[in-house]
């Protein structure tokens, strides 16, 4: 081959290959993209369609600390906290809240209130990932924080909402898609001692975190 044709061969190659790699990463985000919308997607649609089946169950109130197997432990079926409708809501989707949270624990205890609040020294998963605190700053740590503000508009299906119920009282709820007819606005599943029920209680209390979660997987 003319040494003149050979230069001008590399020079072609030169120039194609970076446009061509250039182009593939392209492509690829933009595949990345709508997956990760079709993944958040689904996963909001099967939780909430998960909580709303938790009010079908009847649930004593019981704030008892309870030892409980790890991983994927539970107090028995018929008691429970604000707390269990979100943990069991979101076990029905295979993810394990009283593993994430304790793992997440286990490396970063000093960042959680167990020590200003409860006086513990070390994490326990028998009771780490029932308490709403402790959900609030894993959320905040492995989620998405939201703003907090007045408006339903802002609280969409699958949003995590915690409150003060009073004196310090917490709890938690998960916002659904079935909306009260009377005011418009999405009703919230929870259990504040009459087991898990949907009401329309987003306001009733003042709401202290707002929260998206979609699981140990949300990166892909």
């Amino acid at each position: 081959m003319p040494t003149a044709l050979k230069a001008s061969t590399r020079l072609f190659i030169l120039i194609v290959f970076p446009v061509s790699g250039v182009g593939s990463l392209a492509l690829a985000q933009q595949s990345l993209m709508p997956t990760t919308a079709a993944f958040r997607q689904q996963f909001t649609k099967r939780l909430v369609a998960a909580a709303i089946e938790r009010t079908s169950h009847r649930v004593r109130y019981d704030s008892d600390y309870v030892r409980i197997p790890y991983p994927n432990g539970d107090v028995p079926a018929d008691t429970g906290v604000c707390t269990d409708e979100i943990i069991r809501s979101y076990r029905a989707l295979g993810v394990d809240l009283q593993k994430e949270l304790h793992e997440d624990m286990l490396r970063n205890f000093s960042a959680y209130p167990n020590q200003t609040r409860w006086r513990l020294r070390h994490p326990d998963s028998n009771i780490d990932h029932r308490r709403v605190p402790n959900l609030m700053l894993f959320f905040q740590r492995k989620g998405e924080t939201l703003p907090i503000t007045n408006r339903a508009a802002d609280y969409a299906p699958g949003d995590l909402v915690t409150w003060d119920l009073g004196r310090g009282v917490p709890h938690i709820g998960i916002v659904v898609d079935q909306k009260a007819r009377w005011s418009d606005r999405y009703m919230v599943v929870h259990n504040i001692g009459a087991g898990p029920n949907m009401e329309d209680v987003l306001f009733h209390w003042r709401i202290t975190g707002h929260y998206r979660y979609f699981g140990p997987d949300s990166a892909q």
